[in-house]
Parts: C-alpha cells; sequence; structure tokens
C-alpha cells in the first residue's frame, strides 16, 4: 500500500514559523493528510496588551513585511492563526477563494490591520 499522495503546498520560505517561547506556530511543516482545514473567519477575542494580542501582532508582522500589500497564496501558514485575522485584517484577494485550499489567495487589508496591530507595521518587532 503506497502512501496517500499530500495536496500541493508552496512553503514560504523564511517565514518565521511562530512566535518564539510561546509555542505557537505560523506555519505548518507538511499538507495535512486528513485533509485542509478551512481558512475561516473566527472571533478574536485578544485584547491590546495580552500575550494572545502580541501573538497576533507578531503574526502580522510577519505577514506584512514578507508579504506586503501584495496578493498571497495561503500554502503553510497556519489555518488557525490566518482564521483570527480572515475576514478582517486578511481577506480573500479573489472572487472565487477557497477555504479548503492550500493555494487559495489572501491579502492583507493594510487600513484595518493598520488599526488593528499599528506596532505590525514597524520595522522592528519586540518580543
Amino acid at each position: 500500500m503506497g502512501k496517500a499522495t499530500l495536496p500541493d503546498m508552496i512553503k514560504h520560505r523564511g517565514f518565521p514559523s511562530g512566535m518564539p517561547g510561546t509555542g505557537v506556530q505560523f506555519t505548518i511543516r507538511r499538507a495535512n493528510p486528513r485533509g485542509v482545514t478551512p481558512v475561516k473567519a473566527l472571533p478574536r477575542k485578544a485584547r491590546a496588551g495580552t500575550a494572545e494580542y502580541r501573538i497576533d501582532a507578531a503574526f502580522m508582522h510577519a505577514l506584512w513585511h514578507h508579504f506586503g500589500a501584495e496578493p498571497f497564496e495561503r500554502g503553510n501558514l497556519d489555518a488557525a492563526r490566518l482564521s483570527l485575522l480572515f475576514g478582517r485584517e486578511v481577506v480573500a484577494a479573489d472572487n472565487d477563494f477557497d477555504p479548503l485550499s492550500y493555494e487559495a489567495m489572501l491579502q492583507i487589508n493594510e487600513r484595518v490591520a493598520r488599526q488593528s496591530f499599528p506596532e505590525s507595521f514597524e520595522n522592528f518587532f519586540e518580543i
């Protein structure tokens, strides 16, 4: 019996794998053999000054400094982290967005993201 074929998934080289010292991941190592985890808008309960807020801000900092205002492929970006920003700071880049595709195109909603996480747009992010 052969190995199951996993869906294609771009790996964003140079993108931080997670938030140091927290165990929180920003990327996944390989496609999920049980199926692609959907990206969907989840309520964000993190308030400014909390550890969870800092993690969201650090993820947004990484997204902005890696992709800027350009559309980007979901690829190996963690669905849970994206879902906490999706529909607000990160939006579908096209009308035929497939939440179950590693090839789905996303884009930062810069206006909303700058309001939510102004520190994410600085050159350096203190951890």
